[in-house]
């Protein structure tokens, strides 16, 4: 067995993009954190930040509560390339030993941290929906749940082992996976899933410059420009108010009337796998396990029966409202309000009356 005795804290990668933090990233503080504290009072949480004239986000990663913060910064990281920025956090990593990284599972997160994980030699668990620290033997925990072969592994090995859970077989199954054999154990964990702390004004914590040693020879790729795509883009992950729509509506033509009342209401379109399956409406709109997890203050269920997948990318908004014909379905059980009806009916008359109150 190796001796992962040197490796230490939790590292999160603090994705920013135009000098601002992304929600992900102050997501993955506010787990990091968690995870930290179970480990032992002396783990740290520590944020990496990598870009060109970040300084002013150090302030921001502590007030969400990293102890932390190991700053990256040169022209050459101004934009994100995927061989500048595996090539300079690898080095931080071998420098610095951290036990577990963290990234979200953006599109910078999901191209970044396999190149990691391959010049560390180690694994990597993708799209995670949930993190915990196996506080007992990690071998018991496997053979409850294995018949495979563990021989080879120690069973008294005291290091610390992270039981990262990520959907599997399309969302059907839920599986969990430990890395025992290699350090730092590294994940990516899906936007939206874990929550934020609340932020402490005037927090403070530890700075660490990193020597960072890149040169444009290091780079096989140039940006010449960015272009943000021509169509709406739908921000599912940061919506206060999300109606969706499923297999109830019957056909594409009525996602308008979903549209109508994300549009009365200050929401965005959502929907269910079943809508985009059958062509409907775009995949960056879905909702749940297998497309985004979502948080929102309101979510209108329209005409979605409430599969298990659904459920477990959305029960944790705040109120949910669901119109079904079927008031016996999983969907309108879960549901703050429960409307029985005809979504085509139903729908108007609540833009009706959203006017109303408006008025």
């Amino acid at each position: 067995m190796k001796d992962f005795s040197e490796y230490k804290n939790v590292w999160v990668f603090a994705e920013q993009r135009q000098g601002k933090l992304m929600n992900v990233a102050l997501e993955l503080i506010g787990e990091g954190y968690k995870l930290s504290r179970e480990i032992s009072k002396d783990t740290k949480l520590c944020a990496v930040l990598a870009g060109h004239d970040v300084d002013h986000l150090v302030e921001e990663l502590y007030a969400y509560g990293a102890d932390c913060v190991y700053v990256l910064q040169n022209e050459l990281l101004a934009q994100y390339t995927t061989d500048a920025y595996a090539k300079v956090i690898t080095d931080a990593i071998h420098q610095y030993k951290p036990e577990i990284v963290l990234f979200g599972a953006t599109h910078i997160g999901r191209d970044l941290a396999p190149r990691i994980a391959a010049r560390l030699n180690t694994g990597l668990t993708a799209d995670c929906t949930r993190l915990d620290i196996n506080t007992g033997n990690y071998m018991d925990y496997l053979e409850e749940y294995t018949t495979a072969s563990l021989t080879g592994l120690d069973r008294n090995d005291p290091s610390t082992n992270i039981k990262q859970t990520r959907p599997a077989f399309g969302g059907n199954l839920m599986a969990t996976i430990v890395t025992p054999n290699t350090r730092p154990q590294m994940s990516t964990v899906r936007p939206g899933v874990m929550a934020k702390r609340e932020p402490v004004e005037g927090a403070g914590g530890e700075r660490v410059d990193v020597e960072v040693q890149i040169s444009k020879k290091d780079i096989n790729v140039e940006v010449l420009e960015v272009v943000k795509a021509a169509k709406e883009l739908v921000s599912l992950t940061d919506a206060k108010i999300i109606c969706s729509g499923g297999r109830g509506l019957g056909g594409p033509e009525n996602f308008k009337l979903i549209e109508e009342l994300a549009e009365k209401v200050g929401g965005v379109v959502g929907a269910s796998r079943a809508a985009v399956d059958a062509g409907w409406i775009d995949p960056s709109h879905q909702v749940g396990q297998t497309g985004t997890t979502v948080k929102p203050e309101i979510y209108f269920a329209c005409g979605i029966s409430g599969a298990i997948q659904h459920l477990a990318g959305m029960q944790t908004s705040k109120i949910i409202i669901a119109i079904n014909k079927d008031p016996e379905c999983p969907m309108m059980q879960l549901a703050d309000y429960a409307i029985e009806g005809d979504l085509k009916k139903v729908i108007p008359e609540l833009i009706a009356m959203w006017d109303g109150e408006e008025q």
